[in-house]
């Protein structure tokens, strides 16, 4: 055989005809953010932007009570305030305020279009109940 290899605690130990070579293995992770915004859903956003009057205005995402499940995300347009989180991910800024952070925290905003349905997609690891539309859930 003249290749073989051994992975061991993130350590790759490569032997190629006689020659070793051993090298650290990189993992690709998701930034450390409180929420993770797809490309897909990126593009949206700035296509949705250009269309405000206002070219000083990010987009909000928040978390508020109501809906189905006890609690609802919320998406608006909005300038930032004393103490939001500002994310810079794909071109955008998104604006989350500390107290939907802790609801927000790890979730990813995508965005979907397809025949049968266009629109966000909150995927929310915290969630453990969420109402058949989406759009609310509860933790």
């Amino acid at each position: 055989m003249d290749l073989a290899y051994i992975i061991d605690n993130g350590k790759l130990n490569l032997n190629f005809k006689g020659i070793n070579i051993m090298s650290e293995l990189q993992t690709q992770e998701k930034p450390k953010t409180i929420v993770f915004v797809t490309e897909k859903a990126a593009e949206e956003i700035k296509r949705t932007l250009e269309k405000e009057e206002n070219k000083d205005v990010s987009v909000r995402l928040s978390v508020q009570g109501g809906g189905c499940s006890g609690l609802s995300y919320k998406l608006s347009y909005d300038q930032v305030k004393e103490k939001d989180h500002q994310i810079l991910i794909h071109g955008v800024t998104v604006l989350v305020d500390r107290k939907s952070a802790i609801y927000l925290k790890g979730m990813t905003l995508d965005f979907n279009d397809s025949l049968s349905s266009r629109g966000f997609v909150f995927v929310n690891p915290n969630a453990t109940n969420t109402c058949g539309c989406g759009e609310s859930f509860s933790v």
